[in-house]
């Protein structure tokens, strides 16, 4: 994805006590790289773990520990940064930073500075999960949240003790993927619901074997991603996924074309925009066998009888003349061959507002690619091929292009 949001903004990363500060570092990178101005602020327990010179270096900036040996001579950076910050992160976030935040302490540079900002707060805690677990943090966690505080993690793994259990602080794209959602409450499409479909669905044969396609679902989960970067709340029903489903995002999960026809028509009603990225088989087994089927002696051909599966986005398209939802329908049309007729006839049968279509035998644009070249064909005539991208960027522009209809009437306001 690229980092629309995260660029140019004034990032306050806090870092306190922990062996996870390890991995602020790589989260300040990452940060930096995308285009944010990051003023690391660590607590002196913090410099036990990782040294400033390590955030100063990643940042660009000084990291900052002491409240009275500010650089430059400042008086009162708490109050200039705080004053400064779109965003504040704290990660890793640990027991005692924890509950200074939920009382309001202000004891150190990071939690003056923190008090006094306006910007919006991520968390990721960690700590041993018995200090976790222990009743008293959380309810200063619970107090955090309702403030509006939004908490990453902390995740269930091996822990510095060597104990497995809840503690670990989420990874660094975890907490970018917060803080972009963050950001993006006052996007285009803040308040909307999106419901995007993924993956190749798996049409059962026997127990152990099934029909199935190529799709890797990493166009519909660069699509939900989109549009959560947009403001959007966003609904991945997906069947098998090859890449990690996305955080920040309403997941449901199915196999078959039914099931996902079954999970996109319920949620129908509450949709404004429907994005049917997934790879749904036309066809399924008409009698899928109760027990995994065996080859005979002397067999030379097996016959299995198909059936035609729902067609998904026209059973939509039935729903959305009764009852006007969802307000803007996109389709895929992933083809072999006349991929401008094809996906032509397809945008008209299917009643859709755009179809996106590429021919998935170009270079860097089959299933499984981290790239695609695609042709935008809309409901008016309009045709719009974009050059080979990246599936972030390509999500990116499809998504531009639904609230773009939505500017035109396609949605009323909710």
């Amino acid at each position: 994805m690229s980092d629309q949001l995260l660029s140019g903004k004034r990032v306050l990363l806090g870092v306190t006590g922990g062996i996870a500060a390890y991995k602020a570092a790589d989260l300040c990178s990452k940060l930096a790289q995308a285009g944010a101005q990051v003023d690391v602020i660590m607590t002196e327990a913090a410099t036990r773990f990782v040294g400033p010179l390590t955030f100063s270096a990643l940042s660009g900036r000084p990291a900052r520990v002491d409240m009275w040996t500010a650089p430059g001579g400042d008086p009162i950076p708490h109050v200039h940064m705080a004053a400064a910050a779109d965003l504040a992160i704290v990660a890793p976030l640990s027991a005692n930073t924890l509950a200074k935040l939920a009382l309001g302490l202000a004891d150190n540079l990071l939690t003056a500075t923190l008090l006094a900002t306006e910007a919006p707060l991520v968390l990721a805690p960690a700590m041993e999960s018995h200090m976790w677990s222990n009743p008293v943090t959380q309810a200063h966690a619970k107090t955090l949240r309702k403030r509006g505080a939004v908490q990453v993690g902390p995740g269930v793994g091996r822990l510095a003790s060597s104990a497995l259990g809840a503690g670990r602080m989420a990874e660094p794209v975890e907490i970018l993927a917060a803080a972009r959602g963050v950001l993006a409450r006052s996007g285009p499409l803040a308040g909307r619901r999106v419901v995007v479909t993924a993956g190749g669905t798996q049409e059962p044969l026997d127990p152990v074997r099934y029909i199935t396609n190529a799709s890797s679902g990493k166009m519909g989960v660069a699509l939900a991603e989109a549009a959560r970067d947009l403001g959007a709340e966003v609904t991945l029903v997906h069947a098998p996924l090859a890449v990690p489903g996305p955080y920040g995002v309403e997941r449901v999960s199915v196999r078959t074309a039914i099931e996902m026809r079954d999970a996109v028509l319920a949620l129908a009603p509450a949709t404004d925009i429907l994005i049917g990225a997934a790879a749904v088989a036309d066809f399924r087994p008409a009698d899928p066998a109760a027990q995994k089927i065996k080859k005979t002696p002397g067999q030379a051909a097996l016959t299995i009888e198909l059936v035609r599966n729902p067609d998904i986005l026209a059973e939509v398209a039935a729903l959305r003349a009764e009852i006007g939802r969802p307000a803007v329908v996109v389709g895929f049309a992933a083809e072999t061959q006349d991929l401008l007729a094809n996906a032509t006839a397809k945008l008209a049968a299917k009643r859709l507002d755009m179809i996106v279509a590429n021919d998935v035998t170009d270079p860097g644009s089959g299933f499984g690619s981290d790239t695609n070249q695609i042709t935008l064909l809309y409901a008016d005539g309009r045709v719009e091929a974009l050059p080979l991208a990246s599936k972030g960027e390509v999500a990116e522009r499809v998504l531009d292009a639904a609230v773009a209809s939505m500017g035109d009437g396609g949605l009323a306001p909710g």
